[in-house]
C-alpha cells in the first residue's frame, strides 16, 4: 500500500466532504493550492507535524487521514496480506 496515495485519496475526500475546493483549502489553511494538488496525487510526502496541521483544518482527527479506505483493503484482499 503506498501511503502517500492514501493519504492524498483520504485528504481528497474530506476537503470535499467538507465543502472546500483546493483553492479555497489553501486560503484557510496556509498550504498553498499546488501543495494541495501535489498531496492529492500522491506526489507529496507530508510530515507528523503536516498531517496533524491539515487535519486540524479539515476539523479530523489525523489518524483519519492514514486509515485504510475501500480501496487499501481491496489491495491488502488481492496481495493476501493482512496487516
Amino acid at each position: 500500500m503506498d501511503m502517500r496515495k492514501l493519504v492524498g485519496r483520504n485528504f481528497g475526500r474530506y476537503r470535499r466532504a467538507k465543502g472546500f475546493t483546493q483553492e479555497s483549502f489553501a486560503e484557510a489553511s496556509g498550504f498553498t493550492q499546488q501543495y494541495i494538488s501535489g498531496l492529492e496525487r500522491g506526489r507529496r510526502n507530508p510530515t507528523v507535524v503536516t498531517l496533524f496541521e491539515l487535519a486540524s483544518a479539515l476539523g479530523i482527527s489525523h489518524a483519519d487521514l492514514v486509515a485504510p479506505d475501500d480501496e487499501a483493503r481491496a489491495e491488502r484482499a488481492r496481495s493476501g496480506k493482512r496487516k
